[in-house]
Parts: structure tokens; C-alpha cells; sequence
């Protein structure tokens, strides 16, 4: 079935063919909605007509869809067309590697950059327990700008039943396309071969033969029959690498063959396993160039013996190599021993200068934060003497760094008092408020600081001088151990923590270590000088990574749950807190006297509750969410929650029918309205505008936005719902809270000396709010505008007053916490307008602090 250019297959218009084959039909298309080119692949009617292959299609798809990784090709969406089902990927410019084969083998070190990438992909897939089970050349695409995509996830199982290997590779009959038969056959595992449960193993066994060929320009196990193919694959080894090319290294071939292990067992384990050794063979010979300078008046050496030298050398560095990979396959894993029991949440935790002292703050059991002490070879820690305050650095003299009187300022942020006091205890001596974070330079006599200035966050260092600057946030700020430089955590969104590591150095020169992650906290030096942090790729389950200054990432430990760096000692052991990560969402519905938990995933964070108190606006943010977080609305009556679609979740309009979200693509967020009944998203158009916020306005025909135009600050706007262009009603440095008066005068907007007033949305002089604290939170106004519903951040529990605007007199209202107050922060509050119902979210940290030995 040909489809024309123009023909529209649900939202996607077709714009021309680009292939076609056994599998299907491949076009070019348009996405309106989002401004975007898409590939539609329609799969032969036939595959609809088995109801329990097109499930597993499905299923297979969906999981694809998950998947957040640069070497995997995105899948956007599933559908079906006259029977047809059609999967929506990510439109990709350049060849296959297929293609690319076709001039013969690939120089060793292009061979293994593609490896590699390969190696990435499938690791990325292979912790989400999704195993491709038919990679060939033929679904690996190379990109023009070098990048390698892996195609086709979730159409393996469609193609290859889990039963025999024959199901679904079409064997001919001799003279029938033999090339189509290979292609798919010679690169199954043998226990494909065999009829035998793959699992990511056998991938790790195709992804050798692909390597192979790639190095050798030949195909390791092709036969001039199916069954002679799948013998070989059984059975026989193919020839070595150093018959066929001589610039392979022993330490490469010696990879490829443990891919090509007939027995599982005897492969490597793990996608990600295969990456670091081949990156680690690639580093060792990079590294292994010898520059030799003849100084004048010198005989040249005759070429023979130069030659000589170079082969020497060659094999020195080839051996080393193949040392390197094999000492790192023999290396025992690290060791990881608990140094706390208690239930709560880590803050922070320091090594004292003595390398075996360890002083960390936590929040025990639903009590503040309090600093204490302890040692590897006790399972028990004394308290310091120090409660409400966090570790923040300690120097080698033994003088450690604290902040006082610490409270919440935004999600992720907190504020508070640098103090400085030694390890032996005393009271602290008071050194700068407002200060975020800090640390010690090596000297022990200067800091690096973050800390707020309007509309922006700094990093100084030493303090006055700022080396960098961000309209987002900035966390973990370490100086080098020659404190030349300080790496430190870029965050760009407020409110979320994806982000990157950055390294900056004294003038100002800011280097990139690497790519964003969905999630990261966490960042130390090493003694060697590389930066390790925690991160995730995808929801917020953080792994431990190392980089170097060339931004050169690894991925070092993955555990379940979540890790959270917490310092290096200067011998090599690592202070991690394992966390296990829950975003809660507790209720009291109109009408009732009891608190309803509606956490629904694992990151659930509440936007807007309706007027009525019936239904509730929330975001999942975490692992459940996925890497564009989901947007979901749910009723306070515990009924189950419906997905509207992806993004960050902002406002119901007052009539309850339309939800406002955030898409956040990169750095250019997409503000679209998904109706909470049937009906199709409205995407708004950009107008060169960054959106941060959205409130809807009380008539619900216009919506006030938080954003800025490239290059300049935040500040508020209106625009018609239906149309109509964004108009500015601020300057810059305002950001609305999302509290809007009921005739719709005025909204709440933090301004750029960060206090807060009634801003008018017709235009005018904005009103300072009387009584209002820095540290105070507005949640919601009253019904006739009169008071605003206020709570201190980072107050457990929450206590939340009803403010008179006119007189700045406020009432308590509520104490708010959850029954079971162990491990929750950062708790905000949601509630009615008339106060009758409410929602609120606490965010639950259960940490345990692990010493790590053994890290390499």
C-alpha cells in the first residue's frame, strides 16, 4: 500500500516515500502540532491480523518509547491506518551501516567510535530490559554528523517468534533473495539458532559479528545456505581479525571474541561492560603517540631501525592495552559499607581531614536537621551539637564550613547562613547570609559560593568574584584540588534538577564535561584530578559517573534506587548516600474529615486542585513519568489517575476543562492546553517566547505566562487562549507564582528584589504584600480576594496561614504532615479558594550512607 504525499495519517501528513521493503513502507511526514519532521513506518496489513503478534508489537513499541538515549532512535508515537499498524520514530539523515559496508571494512579506530556508540544504545535499552534480538548492519544508521542510531526496537519479537529461529526470516527457496536470509540470519546467537529465551547476552553476541565485519569488511558466519549459515553459527569460529586486517589491536580482537562466545555464559555480561573496555583500548591507544626530536648535528637513524622502534612500540603499547582491559576485567568490584541505620534523609556528609571521621547532617525520624559523627568501624554516630544545620565543605586544617538556619527557597534550593567552626566543636562564627552553597579552597582560607542576586544565581569564587552566572541554579560546587578550578552542577529549568557538570576556571572559561541528564546531584574531585558526580539519564534513579577534563564520561556503578556523591577522600574511598526517592500527594476532599493519600507514581507533584475540590492537576516527574514527565489529572475521591499527555503540569482553567503544561525539548519549552475530556491538544505557538509559567486568568479565555525572549530576563504576559499574540505587562525580573485575584486585577509575582506584590495585569505600580517573609510561600488567594494562603518554605510541617492583604495580620489555617513524617521535606500546599479542601506534596527521602573502597 503506497500512500500519497498529502495524505494524512491521523495528525501526520505524509510528505513523499523514502523506502520501502519486506518490513513495509517508510515515509517522510509533518507533525503540525509540534513543528517538526517525522518517520512513519506502516507495517504490512498482514501483521493486524494476528491479534497476539500485533500485541507484542505494541507492547514492544511502547517500551521503545521510553527509551532516552542519543544512539537509540526515538519513537513518538503508534498508530494504525486501514488495518496497517505505523510506528512514528525520529526522522534521521545519512546511511546505514549496511550501506556504508558496501565499500568494504572501517579503519579500526572509526570501527570502534561506532562500537562504542552501539555499546552505549544497548546498555541504555538493556537496563530497561528491553532486548533487541535482530540488530544487523541493516538497523544501525550513521548519521551525518557521526552519530549511530540503533533502528527498529520492538519490531525484533514481531519478526523472530521466541519458539523457532524460522518464524518471521522468511527462508527461501533457492534462488529467492538470499542476501534477505543472511542479513538476519548471520547475525543470530546460537541460542536464537536454537529456539532457546534470548536475553541482552545474545544481542552482546550479534553486536560482536556486526564488529567483526566492521573490522574485517567480511561477515563472520556467511554460508551459502540457511543451514549451513546457522552450523557456522554453532559450531565454527570465524577467521582471525589479523588475517584480515593487520592494524588490529590484540585487545580488540580479544573483545569481539569474548561477543562471540558460544555459550552465554562465557560472554560479557553487560552492554556497558563492552563499552568501557573499548573505550579503555581506544584511550590506551590514543595515548601510546611518542614525539622524537633529533637535535642538530645528529645522525638520523636508518629507516630499519626506526621501523623497528615503531613495531616495538606499537606491540608495547598493544600489550599494555590488552593488560589494562584484562586487569580491569579481574578487578574485584567496589565495596560498599553502611555507616547509618536510622530512618530519614542525609543532607550532606564530609570526610574530616583525618580521612576516617565522617560528618554528615540528617533529618532522623521527622526531626530537623541536625549535624553528627561517626566512624567506619562503629555502626553508631554521636551528634555534633549542632541542630538545624548542614555540612557544607571541610578544609585540611580541620575548619568546617556550615549553613545556619537553613530554609527552602524553591524546589532543589535552599538558603542559608555560611558558618565556620572547627571539627573539634565550638559554636560557629557567622561569615555571609544568603548564601546557597560554599566550599573550601585548598588553602582553607577562601570559599567558593553560590548565592542568589535579583533574577539570577552566582557562582564566586573567591567570594565577590563571579565566575559564572545563570537565570536557572547552581549546586555542588567543588574547587580542584589545585584550586585553579571549580566544577560544579548547571541546572538550567528552575524547579527541575536535570542538568550538567561544568568546569570553571579563574578567568571565567567555562567548560562542558558532559551532555544533560534527566537528574543530577552530587559532584567530587578526585585525587587524580577527575570529576565524579551522580546522575540518571532518564527519571531520577542516579548512577555514578567519572569525567575527565576533556569530557570524557563513564559510567562506574548502578545500583537500584538512587546514589548521591557525597565526597572522596584523598586516598580514594567515597562517601555515597543510597536514597530511595517518592514525591507524596495527600488529600482531604470536600465533604470529608480524613487525608486520602493520591501519590499515583513515584514522583507525583500536585499543580492545581479545582475550585470545587473534585480534581487534582499533577505532574509525574520521576521514573514512572518518563524522560518528557507526564502530565496526569485524578480525583480527590481516589479514583484512578488519567494520563493527559507529557510535560509539566501548570493550571486547570476555572471550568475544569483544560489542563496547561510545559514540554520541555532542550532549552526550548512547548506550552500546550490538553483537554481533561475527549478532544485534541491545543499547542500554542512560541513567539520566540521561553515559557517557565502559566496561570489561567478567572474569565478562562486568557492565561498569564512567566517567560523571556532569547537573551533577557523573565517577566510576565498575557495571551488570548484561543489567539492572539503574548503582550507584556512587566518588566523584566518579574515571575508570577501562579495566584491570580478573582476579578483578575492583579496576580502574585515575586519581583527582582525578590519580594513579592500584587502585580497589576491592566498595568500600574505593583504593591508590596504587608507581613509577607522572604522565606513565605503564596498558595492561594480567598474566594473575594481578600487574603492569600501563605507558608513558610521548608517548614515540616507546614503551617499555613490565611494573610489579610490589607493589614498584613495573618490567622493559622492548617498544620499539614503526612501521619508518618520520616524522611519528608519541601512540603508544598494546594488548597480551595473557600479552604474546604486541599492538597499537599511532600517530597520522602529515605538515605543510607555507604563508605565506598575499591573504586577505580
Amino acid at each position: 500500500m503506497t500512500i500519497a504525499a498529502g495524505t494524512r495519517l491521523g495528525p501526520y501528513e505524509i510528505v513523499s516515500q523514502l523506502g520501502a521493503g519486506g518490513m513495509g513502507e517508510v515515509y517522510r511526514a509533518k507533525d503540525p502540532r509540534l513543528g517538526r519532521e517525522v518517520a512513519i513506518k506502516v507495517l504490512p496489513s498482514s501483521f493486524s491480523q494476528d491479534t497476539d503478534r500485533l500485541k507484542r508489537f505494541e507492547q514492544e513499541a511502547r517500551a521503545a518509547g521510553v527509551l532516552n538515549h542519543p544512539n537509540i532512535t526515538a519513537v513518538h508515537d503508534i498508530g494504525s491506518v486501514d488495518g496497517s499498524p505505523y510506528i512514528v520514530t525520529e526522522l534521521l539523515e545519512g546511511e546505514t551501516l549496511r550501506a556504508r559496508l558496501s565499500g568494504g571494512s572501517l579503519a579500526p579506530r572509526k570501527a570502534t567510535d561506532y562500537a562504542v556508540q552501539i555499546a552505549k544504545g544497548l546498555a541504555a535499552a538493556h537496563e530497561k530490559g528491553i532486548v533487541h534480538r535482530d540488530l544487523k548492519p541493516e538497523n544501525l544508521f550513521l548519521t551525518n554528523d557521526g552519530r549511530v542510531k540503533i533502528l527498529d526496537f520492538g519490531l525484533a519479537k514481531l519478526t523472530q517468534s521466541e519458539s523457532t529461529p524460522h518464524e518471521g526470516t522468511n527462508l527461501p527457496t533457492a534462488g529467492t533473495e538470499p542476501g534477505v536470509v543472511m542479513g538476519t540470519l548471520g547475525y543470530m546467537s546460537p541460542e536464537q539458532v536454537k529456539g532457546k529465551p534470548a536475553d541482552q547476552r545474545s544481542d552482546l553476541f550479534s553486536f560482536g559479528a556486526i564488529l567483526y565485519e566492521m573490522l574485517s569488511g567480511s561477515r563472520a558466519f556467511h554460508r551459502d545456505s540457511a543451514a549451513e549459515t546457522m552450523s557456522a553459527i554453532l559450531r565454527e569460529e570465524p577467521p582471525d581479525l589479523s588475517a584480515t586486517n593487520r592494524n588490529i589491536q590484540p585487545g580488540l580482537e580479544r573483545i569481539v571474541r569474548h561477543c562471540l562466545e558460544k555459550n552465554p555464559e562465557e560472554r560479557f555480561y553487560s552492554a556497558r561492560d563492552v563499552a568501557f573496555d573499548l573505550e579503555a583500548l581506544s584511550s590506551a591507544s590514543s595515548s601510546g603517540a611518542i614525539a622524537v626530536a633529533a637535535p642538530g648535528g645528529v645522525r638520523r637513524p636508518s629507516w630499519a631501525l626506526f621501523a623497528g622502534a615503531v613495531v616495538a612500540t606499537a606491540l608495547a603499547v598493544a600489550l599494555w592495552a590488552f593488560w589494562q582491559v584484562k586487569k580491569a576485567e579481574n578487578r574485584p568490584p567496589p565495596s560498599f559499607r553502611q555507616l547509618t541505620f536510622r530512618r530519614g534523609q542525609i543532607v550532606s556528609a564530609r570526610f574530616a581531614p583525618d580521612g576516617q571521621t565522617v560528618m554528615y547532617s540528617a533529618a532522623w525520624d521527622g526531626k530537623p536537621p541536625e549535624i553528627f559523627v561517626g566512624r567506619p568501624e562503629s555502626p553508631e554516630s554521636r551528634p555534633f551539637g549542632l541542630v538545624g544545620a548542614s555540612v557544607l565543605a571541610i578544609s585540611k586544617s580541620g575548619d568546617m564550613a556550615v549553613s545556619l538556619n537553613r530554609v527552602g527557597i524553591a524546589a532543589f534550593r535552599a538558603s542559608g547562613t555560611l558558618g565556620q567552626l572547627s571539627v573539634a566543636g565550638g559554636a560557629p562564627r557567622e561569615v555571609l547570609k544568603e548564601v546557597e552553597w560554599a566550599d573550601w579552597a585548598p588553602d582553607g582560607k577562601s570559599f567558593a559560593i553560590v548565592r542568589a542576586v535579583p533574577g539570577k544565581l552566582r557562582l564566586e569564587y573567591p567570594v565577590g568574584k563571579v565566575l559564572y552566572e545563570t537565570s536557572g541554579w547552581i549546586s555542588h560546587p567543588r574547587v580542584s584540588p589545585d584550586g585553579s578550578r571549580v566544577a560544579f552542577l548547571d541546572h538550567p529549568t528552575p524547579g527541575d534538577d536535570g542538568g550538567s557538570p561544568l568546569l570553571v576556571d579563574q578567568t571565567g572559561r567555562v567548560t562542558k564535561l558532559s551532555d544533560p541528564f534527566a537528574s543530577i546531584q552530587g559532584l567530587a574531585w578526585s585525587a587524580s584530578g577527575d570529576v565524579w558526580f551522580t546522575a540518571a539519564e532518564i527519571g531520577g534513579n542516579r548512577s555514578l559517573y567519572a569525567t575527565t577534563s576533556s569530557a570524557r564520561v563513564r559510567a562506574r556503578v548502578r545500583i537500584p534506587g538512587s546514589l548521591t556523591l557525597q565526597d572522596i577522600s584523598r586516598d580514594g574511598r567515597f562517601l555515597v548516600a543510597r536514597d530511595t526517592n517518592r514525591n507524596e500527594i495527600t488529600a482531604l476532599a470536600p465533604g470529608e474529615t480524613k487525608e486520602r493519600d493520591l501519590t499515583w507514581l513515584d514522583w507525583s507533584l500536585p499543580a492545581a486542585i479545582s475550585s470545587d475540590g473534585k480534581l487534582v492537576l499533577f505532574s509525574e516527574a520521576g521514573e514512572g513519568g518518563g524522560p518528557g514527565y507526564s502530565v496526569y489529572i485524578r480525583k480527590t475521591d481516589g479514583s484512578p489517575a488519567v494520563r493527559l499527555g507529557e510535560g509539566n503540569a501548570q493550571d486547570l482553567s476555572p471550568n475544569g476543562e483544560w489542563a496547561l503544561s510545559i514540554i520541555h525539548s532542550a532549552s526550548d519549552p512547548q506550552l500546550v492546553a490538553y483537554p481533561t475530556g475527549a478532544g485534541e491538544p491545543k499547542i500554542f505557538t512560541k513567539e520566540n517566547l521561553s515559557v517557565y509559567a502559566a496561570s489561567w486568568m478567572p474569565d478562562g479565555r486568557s492565561i498569564v505566562l512567566t517567560a523571556s525572549e532569547p537573551g533577557r530576563g523573565p517577566r510576565l504576559y498575557v495571551r488570548d487562549f484561543e489567539s492572539g499574540k503574548p503582550r507584556a505587562i512587566s518588566p523584566e525580573g518579574y515571575v508570577g507564582v501562579g495566584v491570580v485575584a478573582p476579578d483578575g486585577k492583579w496576580i502574585v509575582a515575586t519581583g527582582p528584589d525578590r519580594r513579592r506584590y500584587l502585580y497589576p495585569i491592566a498595568g500600574g505600580e505593583p504593591t508590596a504584600i504587608p507581613g509577607l517573609e522572604r522565606q513565605d510561600a503564596v498558595d492561594q488567594r480567598s474566594p473575594d480576594g481578600r487574603f492569600v494562603f501563605v507558608r513558610r518554605r521548608g517548614d515540616v510541617p507546614a503551617r499555613v496561614y490565611r494573610l489579610d492583604l490589607a493589614t498584613g495580620k495573618r490567622e493559622l489555617w492548617r498544620t499539614l504532615i503526612p501521619s508518618d513524617a520520616a524522611g519528608i521535606s519541601n512540603i508544598s500546599t494546594n488548597p480551595t479558594p473557600d479552604g474546604t479542601a486541599y492538597v499537599y506534596n511532600g517530597t520522602r527521602t529515605l538515605s543510607d550512607l555507604y563508605l565506598v573502597e575499591g573504586m577505580r
